[in-house]
């Protein structure tokens, strides 16, 4: 439908309203509530507090003045918004903890660490500019920048501040505007600057180049920054990623003392998340948690361990993972340039940028007061000429009607001039004020040439700024505050490392019911079991450990040790923790950690070496590990040290083989290597490996065979000895029939 007037009224397609109304609206949050300009880095509503305070003459030097006369300034003047939303910016830029290079100096109670938003009402409050607001302020009158008219047409405002650094950088800035956002970190004052001045002298120079000065943000906490150098050469080089911070802390006495957080982390909250996981029984190590916060130590967070074993960069670690002890901030340098469009810039496009408008003010700034300079003089050299002819200046003041013109036409002097002659006091017509005059006249002049030679070279131009840029950065700069540390990705602990480390004995039934004893000094045989079932196998560990069950397939499946249920009853079954396959059962277990090594074997003679780590999975359906091709699993044997170590190979037809650990192979799953040579026929008639163990240097090994028993060691049992996969030595009679090995 077309535009038309009917009746005084306009007829407008819905769609055609629609669109224009919501660019419209997104144009304005973009361009005059969210986004900061590159000019001098700052929203509006941030550019007009801090006009709005230099209008008012709340200069460094002056007295505080209530917060709400500010307020009510900003919002009847210039910023016709909400007075909340007014006074939050407001105090943002005065938060030390938010805002790096404060510009307000504020009085009274304007929040705290744990809670910015504590502030108290801006009735109550004073505020003052800092000093560092002088850079962008002082040349605002200078001719560097355009007005504007404000809300209501009855004030002039200017459209951007007056920046003498790239301000844009140093405090940074966050805001949401419709389709688009922005998230700049703060900087170093001295290391944006000498990143600039780098720039200015080399155009062509690299991100790279440039991150040798700007080495990374700097936010207002002496908390780490722990990203990669190479990560934030990324942001710089592309604009956008994140950068990752973590909390500092010492050791005093045996207590873990944090002494730095993150960037806008609340001491309150930390010790809130820890507390949870200590009332949770997630943190068994932390026995005591304290805030020594006070105006010496802003930050004092005090954690007291269970005992001096415990591992404090572990622990620290799992607290970097689940708590505000570790944060990320996303970087995206989205701004308006100079063009007036938001843009997402790099770091050399950035500065480019700032610089052309630097270069542009102080062109300004110069043509200003180079026009003063010409004004000035023209109007001594009309005083000059009046003080050359005094009498005859004063007679057609004292006799002529029009004695402007008349001067004008007498002397030649322009109207500007005769003005100037003719608001001339009586005493300024001494003797001595032409002599001020013609100093006054030299200095200008001498003034007027240095300002045309940097006017009309490009080079003085550019000495000009890198030695302002230097001397501000001296002036107002300071060391960084985050220092720059790259470390690792911070891991939280298993829910088993987290518990506590206490022996137990994982039993198992023959008809697959689970459960766990406190102890070692547990008899198995010894416990009730349900009607038609019995004891199978059972391991010796710690509670917080993962047990490893095998299957009838050579399948193994995990379990949290202190999930299972107590020995005092009669357990739970595995089905409902595993799935098992429809006709396999299981048969063994495995209690040990991560570096324990098992002698993994089957009754056939075959078997390797695997760590317990290898042995564990999430699924419920288990991970398949001993490929058996029909034999039957032997009990799992530790191993001590696998340089060291011995193996015992027992077979029911009596033969016993003693050899070295290191000549079975490592792997993580598969058959492995012959242990022991049975004969084909021997296996046809059902010999089996019957017993396995592992001994070390100088121990013993007694041979269980029924009611009999022996013991071997030193050369009776080094004649036992021989290579893998030998036959072995068969076994006194009477003790052929082998139950049993154990190691004395």
């Amino acid at each position: 439908m077309s535009v038309a007037a009917t009746e005084g009224f306009e007829r407008l397609a819905l769609k055609t309203y629609s669109e224009k109304a919501y660019l419209d609206y997104s144009m304005y949050v973009i361009l005059d509530r969210a986004l900061p300009h590159i000019a001098d880095g700052f929203k509006p509503v941030q550019r007009r507090i801090i006009y709005a305070m230099s209008e008012l003459g709340l200069s460094a030097q002056s007295k505080h003045k209530k917060s709400a006369r500010t307020v009510g300034d900003v919002l009847g003047k210039f910023h016709p918004h909400g007075d909340s939303a007014c006074y939050e910016a407001m105090v943002l830029l005065a938060q030390p903890f938010s805002t790096r290079y404060p510009l307000i100096d504020g009085q009274g109670n304007w929040g705290s660490p744990d809670d910015p938003k504590s502030f108290a009402a801006m009735r109550y409050t004073e505020a003052r500019l800092t000093p560092i607001a002088k850079l962008f302020l002082d040349e605002l009158e200078q001719g560097t920048v355009d007005w504007q008219p404000n809300f209501d047409g009855t004030l002039k405002e200017p459209r951007l501040l007056s920046a003498r650094v790239p301000g844009i950088l140093l405090n940074g800035t966050t805001g949401i505007a419709v389709g688009m956002a922005t998230d700049i970190p703060p900087h170093n004052l001295r290391e944006v600057v000498a990143a600039a001045v780098h720039l200015l002298d080399h155009p062509d120079a690299t991100t790279a180049e440039l991150c040798q000065f700007i080495q990374g943000p700097d936010y207002p906490t002496d908390a780490e920054i722990i990203s990669s150098r190479a990560d934030l050469e990324a942001i710089y080089d592309t604009g956008h990623g994140s950068v990752r911070m973590r909390a500092t802390y010492v050791i005093e006495d045996g207590d873990i003392v944090v002494n730095a957080l993150p960037y806008q982390a609340s001491p309150a909250k930390v010790l809130e998340q820890i507390a949870g996981q200590m009332n949770a029984k997630k943190l068994p190590m932390i026995v005591d948690l304290r805030d020594e916060s006070d105006h010496e130590s802003p930050t004092r967070l005090v954690l007291t361990p269970r005992s001096n074993r415990v591992d404090f960069e572990q622990v620290m670690a799992h607290l970097f993972a689940t708590t505000d002890l570790e944060k990320s901030y996303r970087v995206n340098i989205n701004v308006i340039g100079i063009d007036g469009k938001p843009q997402v810039k790099p770091l050399v496009p950035l500065l480019s940028e700032w610089l052309v408008w630097r270069r542009d003010t102080v062109t300004r700034r110069l043509t200003h007061r180079l026009d003063q300079v010409m004004d000035r003089l023209h109007i001594l050299e009309g005083y000059l000429i009046a003080y050359l002819n005094i009498d005859e200046v004063i007679q057609i003041i004292r006799e002529e009607e029009d004695p402007k013109a008349e001067l004008m036409r007498r002397f030649a002097l322009s109207e500007v001039q005769a003005n100037a002659i003719l608001d001339l006091r009586l005493r300024h017509l001494a003797r001595l004020e032409e002599i001020k005059i013609q100093a006054e006249q030299t200095a200008l002049e001498a003034e007027r040439l240095k300002l045309e030679g940097i006017l009309g070279s490009r080079a003085k131009m550019t000495a000009l700024i890198r030695d302002e840029l230097t001397r501000d950065a001296k002036t107002y700069g300071d060391e960084r505050r985050s220092p720059l540390v790259e470390r690792g990705e911070a891991r939280a602990l298993r829910e088993d490392q987290l518990m506590p480390s206490e022996p137990v004995t994982a039993i198992l039934s023959e008809n697959g019911w689970i459960r766990a004893a406190k102890g070692h000094d547990i008899d198995p045989l010894a416990l009730s079991y349900k009607s038609g079932d019995g004891y199978l196998c059972a391991a010796k560990g710690r509670s917080n450990q993962p047990l490893v069950v095998f299957d009838s397939d050579g399948r193994a499946y995990t379990l949290q040790t202190h999930t299972l249920p107590s020995a005092r009853s009669q357990g739970e079954p595995l089905s409902g923790r595993i799935d098992l396959p429809p006709k396999a059962r299981a048969v063994q277990l495995a209690l040990g950690d991560d570096a324990t090594r098992w002698v993994l074997a089957t009754d056939q003679g075959y078997g390797f070496v695997c760590r317990h780590a290898d042995l564990i999975g999430r699924n419920k359906a288990g991970k398949g590990v001993v490929n058996l091709s029909g034999a039957g699993l032997l009990p799992p044997v530790a191993i001590t040290e696998v340089e060291t170590d011995s193996i015992a190979v027992v077979v029911s037809s009596g033969h016993l083989l003693v050899f070295p650990v290191a000549e079975l192979p490592e792997l993580a799953r598969g058959k492995g290597n012959k242990l022991i040579q049975i004969p084909a026929a021997a296996l046809k008639e059902g010999h089996r490996v019957v017993a396995l163990t592992v001994f070390r240097p100088g121990q013993s090994l007694r041979v269980l065979a029924g009611k009999r028993h022996v013991t071997l060691s030193g050369p009776d049992l080094e004649a036992f000895s021989a290579e893998r996969a030998k036959r072995g030595r068969l076994l006194p009679r009477g003790l052929q029939r082998v139950d049993a090995l154990e190691v004395e």
